[in-house]
């Protein structure tokens, strides 16, 4: 098990937890796609000197900005997903689904990139989909 890896999945966990949690408030607070550009925004300034604080390369490549725009525009969809969502049902519920986009990665993974599906991962995908319907009852 690489621990590396576990601590950055730590991390991501504990600030998604803290952002969906307090993108409830915020979308609660006032218009929820208005909170989600706000968030993304905020994100955006972070995530920038973070990049220029490290020893992050700035040398990019088309393939690289195209990805990454792609992948940028697959964030806003869930980031507004998730904030109008918790102001029409249950954090718990949206949070629940919303964090099974491991599912989507799994299938994505598979079909796009030629990615093994073992029984494991099958056997987690039905279980993810039981949680889903359990968190629903």
């Amino acid at each position: 098990m690489n621990n590396e890896a576990v601590l950055f999945g730590l991390g991501t966990m504990i600030a998604w937890g803290f952002w969906i949690v307090l993108g409830d408030v915020a979308s609660n607070s006032m218009d929820p796609k208005t909170a989600a550009f706000v968030s993304y925004a905020t994100a955006a300034v972070v995530a920038g000197v973070f990049v220029l604080l490290t020893d992050a390369s700035l040398a990019v490549n088309s393939r690289g900005i195209a990805f990454a725009a792609v992948a940028g525009v697959a964030a806003a969809i869930g980031v507004i997903s998730t904030f109008v969502g918790v102001t029409v049902g249950k954090t718990a519920v949206v949070s629940t689904i919303g964090g099974m986009y491991f599912v989507t990665a799994t299938v994505i993974s598979t079909v796009a990139y030629g990615q093994s599906l073992s029984m494991n991962k099958v056997a987690g995908i039905g279980l993810a989909v039981a949680a889903i319907v359990v968190i629903n009852q």
